[in-house]
């Protein structure tokens, strides 16, 4: 028994320091363990604040992109508005030159007769210039709408037809919709009226899609109010199909031109004198302004505020210096030309009765005037119309 327990006893205590090694093992796995559990936690969360903070950097990265992308257009739009303000600026400068001059005395503004004699002279003086811009030859009025040919029906319902009023063009152009850019050209009238002609027609593609119906063809130049825009013109040469020219129009493109026409910001027309652009200004309740460009240099020569009020307006058109406004319903009807605008003062407009378009029932997308020919190039519910013209002498 004392042999036995001499190997016993050794024995048993090299059990138990081994067993209290291996507890001591199992405390320190299971230590590791609860490190190694939260360092899993600590690591995704790590994750997903980056997942996080990557997110919210797309997130403004997209909005820095969307800012920069409109920066372009807000500033075109300032400069539109610093170009109109300087416009207004010249236009009231004549009214208030001879305040100058004035004394102030007890509130009351006295105007000495010479300064009301000087500011007659210059407003004849400014007149006489105009006459000469103008040229005061072009004599005659619109009395009457004789009859209409519809030459067509195909197309959109807005669109706009035209012929080159040039001395030798024969060419008939079709731009359908209030939006694009393909321009159909035909060699003349009778080739446009023939069936199944659109797919033989010259197809013209424009750098920049239009906008509206107001564009115009004038001397082999296509003009146009470009699409996005508030208030660029484009100069495009049809030939040789490239830009000739562009310019802002101070002024124009905030509001429709018309109100029953809400596609067209810009209106542009041609008559005996050339180039011109037709819209509506907010800053006069909606009226309709007028201006005359230099067809070649692409620049303002003078503009006009009519006391024609674009609501319930359709179209309008310019012949020998005078705006002819057409209205109808919003629901459609017959249209008539209810305000007439001469900038020479040539026409008194009271004295010329509402003059309608006959034997139809509808609405017009555009109504253009062809000065060599005296007649009215019109676009109606998809159909391209010809309007033979009354005139007389002024």
């Amino acid at each position: 028994v004392l042999h036995v327990r001499f190997l016993l006893v050794p024995l048993l205590t090299s059990l138990t320091g081994a067993a209290q090694y291996l507890l001591q093992d199992a405390a320190l796995m299971s230590y590791m363990d609860q490190r190694f559990v939260s360092l899993e936690k600590r690591l995704e969360k790590c994750n997903q604040d980056i997942l996080d903070y990557v997110k919210e950097f797309r997130d403004f990265s997209k909005m820095v992109l969307s800012r920069l992308a409109g920066l372009n257009a807000y500033k075109a739009e300032v400069n539109s508005e610093v170009q109109n303000l300087l416009t207004r600026i010249e236009r009231a400068q004549r009214d208030i030159d001879y305040f100058g001059s004035v004394t102030d005395s007890n509130a009351c503004i006295e105007v000495h007769e010479d300064l009301m004699k000087q500011q007659l002279l210059e407003e004849a003086e400014e007149k006489k210039k105009l006459k000469l811009m103008l040229n005061a030859s072009c004599d005659h009025m619109l009395t009457g709408i004789k009859s209409l040919k519809i030459a067509k029906k195909t197309g959109d319902k807005h669109g706009s037809w035209m012929k080159d009023p040039g001395k030798k063009h024969t060419k008939i152009y079709l731009l359908n919709g209030s939006v694009n850019n393909v321009i159909l050209e035909f060699a003349n009238i009778m080739a446009f009226m023939e069936n199944n002609q659109m797919l033989n027609a010259r197809r013209v593609m424009l750098p920049f899609p239009w906008e509206g119906t107001g564009h115009v063809i004038y001397q082999g130049f296509l003009f146009y109010h470009r699409y996005g825009s508030l208030n660029e013109i484009i100069k495009f040469n049809i030939q040789r199909r490239k830009v000739a020219g562009q310019m802002l129009l101070p002024g124009a493109g905030r509001i429709p031109a018309y109100q029953l026409s809400p596609q067209t910001k810009i209106d542009l027309a041609i008559d005996e004198q050339g180039l011109w652009a037709i819209h509506a200004e907010p800053e006069t309740g909606g009226n309709i302004a007028i201006t005359k460009m230099d067809h070649t240099t692409m620049a303002v020569e003078h503009s006009w505020d009519t006391p024609c009020n674009s609501k319930d307006a359709e179209a309008a058109f310019m012949a020998c210096n005078t705006l002819y406004v057409v209205y109808n319903s919003p629901s459609g009807g017959t249209s008539r030309i209810r305000c007439v605008y001469d900038v020479l003062d040539a026409v008194n407009t009271y004295e010329i009765p509402a003059l309608h378009f006959p034997k139809r029932q509808g609405s017009h997308s555009t109504v253009h005037y062809n000065p060599k020919e005296k007649q009215l190039f019109a676009w109606g519910d998809g159909s391209q119309i010809i309007y033979k013209l009354h005139t007389e002498r002024k």
